[in-house]
């Protein structure tokens, strides 16, 4: 192979890693459209959009999958969330960047009304994002595993 055809395969080569790593980085956020599983069940529940605002990132559920789930309200949550419709509601908040995860956010689970601490980490090359629901410590709560929507 002549030194010409060592540089080109060289300059092809150099332009495929560097196309490689932009790749990565757009699944490197959590920042999509997320199919929620239950962790009860194992069926799908919601569609929730995360989408970043400000330096942190926010979830609302845009979809529910079960018919008579659409009109359903939070009659569980306090405050401004009290009654309102579930579909539409932003239950993911103030999740920042913290090393390979986000944390330092909350999550709203809209059947109970309840609101715990949040952390959520990506696996599977960004098409499964595992969000953690706790009280006090990680250890005291529970993951749910949502699946990318392309």
């Amino acid at each position: 192979m002549t030194s010409f055809a060592r540089g080109r395969w060289a300059t092809y080569a150099a332009v495929l890693l560097l196309c490689f790593p932009s790749v990565a980085v757009a699944q490197a956020s959590p920042a999509g459209k997320w199919q929620a599983i239950s962790d009860v069940d194992g069926k799908p529940s919601a569609i929730i959009e995360i989408r970043e605002v400000d330096g942190q990132f926010v979830g609302t559920i845009t979809a529910l999958f079960s018919a008579s789930d659409s009109a359903a309200v939070c009659d569980q949550c306090d405050g401004e969330r009290r009654g309102q419709r579930v579909l539409g509601m932003q239950i993911v908040s103030g999740m920042r960047p913290d090393g390979d995860e986000w944390s330092g956010g909350s999550i709203l689970d809209p059947e109970t009304g309840r609101v715990y601490r949040a952390k959520m980490h990506l696996e599977d090359g960004g098409k499964r994002l595992v969000v953690r629901g706790y009280i006090g410590f990680a250890l005291f709560g529970r993951s749910q595993s949502w699946l990318r929507v392309e």
